[in-house]
């Protein structure tokens, strides 16, 4: 038997060995030469040397991305911020802190709307979607009382560049009083 798989190796080698040979030549024939106008093989490999001693020796360093990204970028880029300095007028140009929840209802259409009360001390309403100076509305739930602003956080010591906001409304006792408090969720 043993024997039998020895001979069959044998023959199996004897078979494949000069396809393998025809292979390789096959293989180097392709191999493209170097352009005649380029520099030559030795010339790059002497430049390679001397970048990498010159590297070594801190006189420069070089980098090739070769397609990837710059690691010094962030991943996420943020809206600019504007170059005066000036908030917008109204409610875009208020941060989430310094707006008040006063009610939740919903319009004619059906969809949610959230009423505040703003630094202004003048009455808006926010939709989902809409955009305050540092955020923008995600959720109105009028069952529940709550607004739920995604804000924007330039802190980087969070992994996330946002928090969540959740305003509540409260009622404080008496009829029809409502107050409003602020938490943050996933903080």
């Amino acid at each position: 038997m043993r024997t039998t798989y020895g001979a069959a190796l044998t023959l199996a080698l004897l078979i494949l060995c000069p396809f393998a040979v025809a292979f390789a030549q096959d293989a180097a024939e392709e191999t493209p030469a170097p352009a005649p106008g380029g520099p030559s093989p030795d010339k790059v490999i002497e430049g390679i040397r001397r970048d990498n001693e010159a590297v070594i020796a801190g006189k420069h360093f070089t980098y090739d991305p070769a397609g990837r990204r710059d690691p010094f970028e962030p991943l996420v880029k943020s809206e600019p911020k504007r170059p005066d300095g000036k908030r917008p007028i109204g409610v875009a140009g208020m941060l989430v802190n310094e707006i008040d929840l006063k009610g939740v209802a919903t319009d004619v259409q059906g969809s949610p709307v959230a009423m505040f009360r703003g630094s202004d001390n003048r009455g808006y309403t926010l939709h989902v979607g809409d955009i305050v100076y540092d955020g923008r509305v995600i959720a109105i739930d009028t069952r529940r009382g709550l607004v739920i602003f995604r804000q924007q956080v330039d802190d980087p010591r969070r992994i996330k560049p946002f928090r969540d906001v959740i305003k509540r409304l409260q009622v404080t006792g008496g009829e029809g009083n409502t107050d409003a408090s602020a938490e943050e969720e996933g903080a």
